[in-house]
């Protein structure tokens, strides 16, 4: 068996970042999420949220891609909570979500963050880096890079990161 430790902070929002996600579903959509993570292998340390995302910090076997460990939870659970009944909405998740590495020093203060979401989103103590939205939420644009074109740095400038201010962990 091979050695493995891989963590992740994921972050994914609701389907127009509608408020979506409220008190008498959490519960259900939270459970529901842990049980499928461990029916792929994944091991939740943290899941919580506010009413238009969810955030988890998570460790994920390498024999799956983060992007298959998120599609397989975001469906699923939208899945669940649509045929279960009770919701008198619609439940769907937008398209993309965030993933950020941690390291095994880092990974308290993730759990930490997320246990707390709740409380950083009333007295607004959020981190820019975890919270990202609107014209963000689907990522950069994929301009590519023409084949016969390498570029001399495949690098992101600093600037890029200074603009959402400090790194969270």
């Amino acid at each position: 068996m091979a050695f493995w430790r891989l963590c992740y902070h994921l972050v994914w929002a609701t389907k127009n970042r509608e408020h979506l996600i409220q008190p008498q579903i959490e519960d259900r959509l939270y459970g529901y999420i842990v049980n499928k993570a461990a029916e792929l292998g994944v091991y939740v340390y943290a899941i919580n949220g506010w009413y238009d995302h969810t955030h988890l910090v998570v460790s994920i076997p390498p024999k799956h891609a983060v992007a298959y460990v998120v599609k397989r939870l975001k469906g699923a659970s939208s899945h669940d909570l649509n045929h279960a009944g009770g919701l008198d909405y619609h439940f769907a998740w937008q398209r993309g979500y965030g993933a950020l590495s941690l390291g095994e020093r880092q990974r308290p203060v993730a759990e930490a963050y997320v246990a707390n979401q709740k409380q950083h989103h009333e007295h607004q103590t959020t981190n820019a880096w975890l919270e990202r939205y609107a014209e963000f939420d689907e990522g950069p644009d994929d301009v590519g890079i023409t084949p016969d074109v390498v570029p001399s740095i495949a690098r992101e400038q600093r600037a890029m990161y200074d603009a959402w201010g400090e790194p969270p962990f």
